[in-house]
């Protein structure tokens, strides 16, 4: 699953570089006054003459990051007057459906499911991008991101954020105290795991519930461990069903996987063993690195949102992450990522300039500025990335030897990738073995 879905409530330290509220703009038509022309609003001028009209935006992200997401486009609002209603679910995925087709769509979704946008638009319910947010798209986003909102040659929608999600937490401070190394082969991984286990410490904590999306990050693990066992050619044909999901590649991946999640000795820290992974939150699964009950938590960039207040996220704090190690680092770097993509559903004058905003440069430096995000959006100034873990996911996708792929789950139908996968993943945790849990997701995979 691309991003996070609910979000434990937690302050963000020392990272606002706007003052985004500090200097009220007023609207955008508000000519009396002359805030529509004052310094603060110029950025805005061109979005213009929508003074009154609402925006409605859901999405997956919820409670601090959603605090953060409408922060980022208060001074949008003040200066235009165009107000986003904007709302997060955790049950967004099953949702969403359901809104759009009882005719209850919002104007916007930012979906962090490709799969899910080609199923939208396939069916007719996506409006294709305006002419300026299009020519905008193609200016400040990769093209291979840009393929992530293309259906049938139609480009429905922009990436937002970015994530990296071959990432392991840990806590710099236990290494250091107990002499850990970091690893940077799959073998030192495995090695490493097997001394703390030795030392009478779980070396790995792990949740997968969240709600309606439950299972998903147990599918992050094989779609990375696809990516260190496979060629990024033969994770290709799975995400779009080239080979069939039991397909004995696939099988490979899920059973290295199984070494750490279904190795009783290696697992649940703080939790309990293999079945206590199923009921443990995502949000507060890596918790337990700071606390000592465990070593390691496979968990993406977005992670560093989920410590408890005053945790200190750096490569000499409470809390910080490696690179996932490649089984074979001679053959690339194999980087797993995701993101969102915005999306309309409807296409008033409004609800374009909203869409156009939100690929500009100037939105993507107002939201890096406060915090906890990346974006593939070329015009984001790295001078405004102050987290160290944001750093190194930008530092790891800009690397040349990094070979990216999207996550697979989210490239696929959303029967199969936000469905039967996250299911059978849960299956598989809780004791049934890895043909019986492939076969009955590839019986799933549409037609």
């Amino acid at each position: 699953m691309a991003f996070a879905r609910s979000r434990q409530a937690l302050a963000i330290a020392g990272v606002l570089g706007l003052a985004l509220g500090a200097t009220a703009c007023g609207t955008g038509n508000d000519k009396k006054s002359g805030k529509a022309s004052s310094p603060e609003c110029a950025a805005y001028e061109k979005y213009q003459g929508h003074d009154g009209k609402k925006v409605s935006i859901y999405a997956s992200i919820r409670d601090a990051e959603a605090d953060l997401l409408e922060r980022s486009w208060k001074q949008f609002e003040d200066c235009t007057g165009i107000k986003i209603d904007y709302e997060g679910s955790g049950e967004f995925e099953a949702q969403l459906g359901v809104r759009v087709d009882g005719g209850n769509a919002p104007d916007i979704a930012f979906v962090p499911q490709p799969g899910l946008v080609k199923r939208f638009a396939d069916a007719g319910k996506l409006k294709a991008l305006g002419a300026d947010t299009k020519a905008l798209a193609e200016q400040n986003m990769p093209a291979d991101w840009l393929k992530y909102g293309t259906v049938n040659g139609t480009l429905y929608g922009v990436p937002l954020g970015a994530n990296v999600k071959s990432f392991v937490w840990y806590s710099p401070k236990m290494f250091k105290d107990k002499g850990w190394t970091v690893p940077t082969t799959w073998d030192e991984l495995i090695a490493l795991s097997d001394k703390i286990a030795a030392s009478g410490t779980k070396p790995w904590c792990v949740g997968v519930e969240s709600g309606d999306a439950t299972g998903w990050p147990a599918t992050d693990w094989i779609e990375d461990l696809m990516l260190r066992t496979q060629t990024p050619d033969v994770y290709d044909q799975w995400t779009t069903h080239g080979i069939p999901f039991n397909d004995p590649k696939v099988a490979q991946a899920v059973d290295k996987a199984g070494t750490i999640l279904k190795n009783e000795k290696y697992v649940n820290g703080g939790f309990g063993g293999v079945k206590s992974i199923t009921t443990t939150s995502f949000q507060e699964a890596g918790v337990p690195i700071t606390t000592g009950k465990c070593a390691m938590h496979r968990q993406a960039s977005f992670y560093a949102n989920q410590f408890p207040q005053g945790t200190k996220v750096a490569e000499d704090g409470d809390a910080f992450a490696f690179y996932f190690p490649a089984v074979d680092p001679a053959k690339g770097k194999p980087v797993l990522g995701g993101g969102e993509v915005v999306v309309g559903f409807a296409d008033r004058p409004e609800v374009q300039a909203v869409q156009t905003y939100l690929a500009s440069g100037e939105y993507v430096n107002s939201r890096a500025k406060l915090g906890n995000w990346v974006t593939a959006n070329n015009k984001l100034d790295i001078a405004n990335v102050a987290s160290p873990i944001d750093k190194l996911s930008v530092q790891i996708l800009q690397d040349k030897n990094s070979v990216f792929r999207f996550d697979g789950s989210d490239l696929m139908p959303a029967a199969v990738g936000a469905g039967t996968f996250w299911k059978g993943m849960v299956d598989w945790l809780n004791g049934k073995d890895t043909a019986t849990v492939l076969n009955g997701i590839e019986s799933s995979w549409p037609k």
